[in-house]
């Protein structure tokens, strides 16, 4: 009977344990950037890297900004992921809501195409989007960086409204029909207000997604004054490899800062938009 009583208490401690674990990994290295960006060029030097700093240093947040043109990757990074959100969450809410309520003949068959979506790797679209934007002139430019994050972001985003349109009711809307209500106004006025943690977990995926995102503006940005944040660490990079580590430390700083209290504050409907249908609004 003691042995059973241990076997139960001990397979209680592993999942917690496993869990503790996972999130030391995952946290260390943003607390050890956080106590690193306050630490002077002395202390890189000479000091053990994992040391804790001698004082709070607030001059790598001082040169981080003059240094840079950080305000301006702020902006350009701001524009990108405003006009990637209105696009992601517009189309893939309409779409959505017709490929689940407007029933037509091939409704699951589109569904099927956007989610194919899903297995399409970035990696292997850039060479053709590179020739067809030199062609048609609009690299260096946000729509050059926008427009492929829109369609990137729209298969995962539409099944996920899919996924909540499926739990609301057929009868709130008929009721609207025949009221005079067009399906437009139905839309707008009963379905999207129902939609509100669906609209917030996406936003803020893609939000995140798109600030962090690297590897289209690295490909299509060439303009200094076009460049986004993750394109602007590189300013820290100086002759022959030497790299300011305080100032870049307190760049990726004030570069996670803004994602980090976005998902702190809408974690709650974030959780509630993942199990999209089982959690109504």
């Amino acid at each position: 009977m003691m042995i059973e009583k241990l076997r139960t208490k001990g397979s209680r401690l592993v999942f917690p344990a496993i869990l503790l674990i996972i999130m030391v990994i995952q946290i260390y290295p943003i607390l050890w950037v956080f106590v690193s960006s306050f630490k002077t060029i002395k202390e890189f030097r000479s000091n053990n890297p994992f040391a804790l700093p001698n004082s709070l240093y607030f001059g790598n947040y001082i040169n981080a900004i003059m240094k840079s043109n950080l305000l301006v990757y702020f902006k350009n990074s701001l524009i990108v992921v405003v006009f990637v959100l209105l696009g992601i969450l517009i189309l893939s809410s309409m779409a959505g809501f017709a490929l689940e309520k407007l029933k037509f003949k091939y409704n699951k068959a589109g569904l099927l195409l956007f989610l194919l979506g899903i297995m399409v790797p970035i990696q292997v679209t850039l060479i053709p989007l590179y020739q067809i934007y030199s062609k048609i002139g609009i690299l260096d430019t946000y729509t050059s960086i926008i427009l492929p994050q829109i369609g990137f972001g729209l298969p995962v985003s539409i099944y996920l409204f899919v996924a909540f349109y499926k739990f609301v009711p057929n009868e709130v809307m008929e009721s609207a029909v025949m009221d005079g209500s067009s399906m437009f106004k139905l839309f707008v006025h009963i379905v999207l207000p129902m939609s509100k943690n669906v609209i917030v977990t996406v936003a803020t995926l893609y939000g995140v997604f798109s600030w962090n995102e690297f590897i289209f503006p690295f490909t299509f940005l060439n303009s200094k004054n076009m460049l986004t944040i993750t394109m602007g660490l590189r300013d820290y990079v100086g002759n022959y490899g030497m790299t300011d580590w305080g100032a870049t430390f307190a760049a990726i700083m004030l570069t996670v800062t803004p994602t980090f209290l976005l998902y702190f504050f809408l974690s709650k409907s974030i959780i509630s938009g993942m199990t999209a249908g089982a959690v109504k609004s």
